[in-house]
């Protein structure tokens, strides 16, 4: 590979890396052909990205951005490196590891880290962490729901004693006219 060509790939990971608000950077050595084709379809069909990449290659496009990856360097950035790339979910990718890992009956695919919305999270002890983020639009959605809920129930305290009420003055009406 060229010295032209590293640039581009560097220059094309960097754009992907600012573009891409989720990705996580795992392991697969060991892994067959069969196992890795299989990975590679589960990734197509739930709209991430998975790409092999050099570790170096990986570094050199991370050093570009405005958030600090130096973290990943010592314990992220070894061995085989396989990126996935997901623009949907944070923790879409923790999933389809899970998910990889139930049905192939094996340990092969591993976290090594990832950056969900620039905060980091290092070791394969974090996918349970992944799993149990909330996106943006569920913690809005949660948001808006608790601010709704003290509105609903003072209309509904409103809707009901109007009712209470309308009764009490029909039953006083009534009680005059007999």
């Amino acid at each position: 590979m060229t010295r032209e060509e590293k640039g581009a790939i560097i220059e094309e990971l960097s754009e992907k890396f600012k573009s891409v608000p989720y990705f996580y950077i795992t392991d697969a050595s060991g892994m067959s052909v069969g196992e890795t084709n299989r990975l590679r379809r589960m990734c197509f069909e739930r709209g991430i990205e998975y790409r092999v990449i050099k570790n170096t290659l990986i570094k050199k496009a991370l050093e570009t951005l405005e958030t600090d990856y130096s973290s990943f360097e010592g314990t992220v950035l070894k061995g085989f490196s396989g990126v996935m790339f997901s623009t949907e979910s944070g923790k879409t990718p923790a999933k389809l590891i899970k998910d990889f890992r139930r049905e192939s009956g094996n340990d092969k695919l591993k976290l090594k880290g990832a950056s969900v919305d620039y905060s980091l999270f290092i070791g394969a002890d974090q996918l349970d962490t992944l799993l149990t983020l909330k996106s943006k639009n569920e913690l809005v959605a949660d948001v808006i729901a608790l601010l709704q809920s003290p509105a609903k129930n003072v209309i509904s305290g409103l809707q009901g004693g109007g009712n209470k009420l309308a009764g009490i003055l029909k039953t006083l009406s009534e009680r005059e006219a007999a």
